[in-house]
């Protein structure tokens, strides 16, 4: 089983998180979007703002050395593309935890990005086959914005990196797999799974801090004939409609559909 990535220590969020080049409006790509990490933003402003060693880098984010370099390497990366290419660069997400300030200092600066599973205005079932996810982008507790994107048929084990890419942190969705599970892990990506309902509402409370969510939802029977949120798999196993998870004590996720 894969390590959960190690978050990684940031002393301050970024006060400025996104940056558009000017004339970008003109190039056939305007659209697309650079992801830096607030980690990897971390980095630069330590190493290259602050000027500080790669040990002592190393130290202030409490990992190893080689971590901040891998880090370096891909911010700098980055930064080449967002001068050369003229993309929109945003700073978001990542597997990272504040320090260095009381948490009434953070509550306002904290900017994150939240996915759901996404059908008809619910929570879509199944995470392994959902369509779409709809991302919101909160901040202070209040959500800012939302849009719905389709996965254009990514496969259940490339789900994970695909909200990676969108620069997802969260997720929240029904039920989920164990090899799901570790992806995300990897991603670092915060699952909240077992949740049921209207989408927005449930944003709102896990905003609130009062979503009603069952962190062991599973659906771990993949073979023939299992029925995942409407998908057909084959023969010999029972179904997981993905619906019917209510909150805590759900144990499994799969609503008496017949997953044992």
């Amino acid at each position: 089983m894969p390590r959960p990535s190690k978050c990684k220590c940031v002393s301050r969020m970024p006060r400025f998180r996104r940056f558009q080049s000017a004339g970008a409006e003109e190039l056939p790509m305007r659209g697309s979007r650079i992801i830096l990490n607030v980690e990897e933003y971390e980095v630069l402003r330590l190493l290259d703002y602050e000027g500080l060693t790669q040990e002592e880098c190393a130290a202030r984010m409490d990992v190893g050395r080689a971590t901040v370099q891998a880090l370096y390497a891909e911010a700098r990366k980055k930064m080449a593309r967002f001068l050369v290419e003229g993309a929109c660069l945003q700073i978001e997400g990542g597997s990272y935890r504040l320090t260095g300030m009381g948490e009434e200092q953070v509550k306002g600066e904290r900017f994150m990005k939240i996915a759901v599973t996404y059908e008809n205005g619910q929570i879509f079932g199944h995470f392994g086959h959902t369509e779409q996810f709809k991302i919101y982008e909160a901040e202070d507790g209040k959500i800012l914005s939302s849009q719905v994107v389709d996965t254009n048929g990514t496969g259940h084990g490339a789900l994970a990196g695909f909200l990676k890419e969108q620069g997802v942190e969260t997720l929240i969705c029904g039920n989920i797999g164990g090899g799901a599970r570790n992806a995300l892990a990897e991603a670092g990506i915060r699952l909240f799974p077992g949740a049921a309902g209207d989408a927005d509402a449930q944003v709102e409370s896990f905003l609130a801090g009062s979503l009603s969510y069952d962190p062991d939802a599973m659906c771990s029977h993949h073979g023939e004939g299992h029925v995942c949120g409407g998908h057909d798999h084959g023969e010999g196993h029972g179904g997981c409609g993905g619906h019917g998870h209510h909150g805590e004590g759900h144990h499994g996720g799969c609503g008496g559909h017949g997953c044992h």
